[in-house]
């Protein structure tokens, strides 16, 4: 059955991450906890199709992870014409879009391409880099190598990284070839990449009760007292501390 080749797939691709991420993954955790035991902040870009939800603000979460997404919009319904010629490169947007946040230089920022040559994450994490903070990267390193870089510094994605987190994800994301269909099937960066970023929080966790923080972990608000208590005791603490 597919289910079965597909399950096949997706153990072996998490064991791929364990086999070859652990060091990496370590070294973001302690990133983020050497961050908010400075006072610092965390922020987390759409990680692949936004597997960052997971993660922010729900049951069983840390209150420290904070969205950090930017859009420009243009107000101009103008007939449609030939902009060929045109150059809408968008490097430069992602320093206004941290000058307009409530970033600092020493936070950390965790953003994601699988490719490694999204635009705007690209962008966003070489400005980030410029405005002083540290930058987490969620790429597939196969995909990565296989393709040209986008921005004008000649530099790929993983190059801009203080650590660089691989998924693992095949080039082309998919996994499975299917009898039948053209295309491959089954992408693999959003189910790595939830793994990695859990794995990541947990070293965090563990990192900032040995430093003596007792980090802000989130109760499922539909369970009964949970969101008195996330009203109460974590939200409150988060505004004081940061965590």
């Amino acid at each position: 059955m597919l289910l079965d080749r597909y399950q096949e797939a997706a153990r072996n691709l998490l064991k791929k991450v364990e086999d070859t991420q652990r060091g990496a993954i370590i070294e973001a955790g302690k990133l983020v906890a050497d961050t908010i035991a400075a006072g610092g902040a965390v922020y987390l870009g759409a990680i692949c199709h936004h597997i960052e939800y997971d993660l922010l603000y729900r049951g069983g979460g840390p209150i420290f992870y904070k969205r950090l997404d930017y859009k420009l919009d243009v107000d101009n319904p103008a007939r449609e014409r030939d902009r060929s010629s045109v150059d809408t490169g968008i490097e430069g947007l992602g320093m206004y879009a941290l000058k307009a946040s409530k970033a600092l230089p020493g936070d950390v920022v965790v953003l994601s391409s699988v490719s490694g040559r999204t635009p705007k994450v690209v962008d966003l994490a070489w400005e980030a880099k410029k405005f002083g903070m540290k930058v987490i990267a969620f790429t597939s390193m196969e995909y990565a190598r296989a393709v040209s870089p986008v921005h004008s510094s000649g530099k790929k994605f993983y190059e801009m990284a203080d650590v660089v987190l691989d998924n693992c994800a095949p080039a082309a994301e998919a996994m499975l070839e299917v009898e039948g269909i053209e295309a491959r099937y089954a992408a693999a960066s959003g189910i790595a990449s939830a793994y990695i970023l859990w794995g990541m929080t947990s070293v965090a966790i563990e990192e900032l009760l040995a430093k003596g923080i007792t980090p802000g972990i989130l109760k499922s608000a539909n369970f009964p007292g949970g969101n008195d208590y996330n009203k109460t005791v974590v939200e409150p603490n988060y505004t004081k501390q940061g965590y």
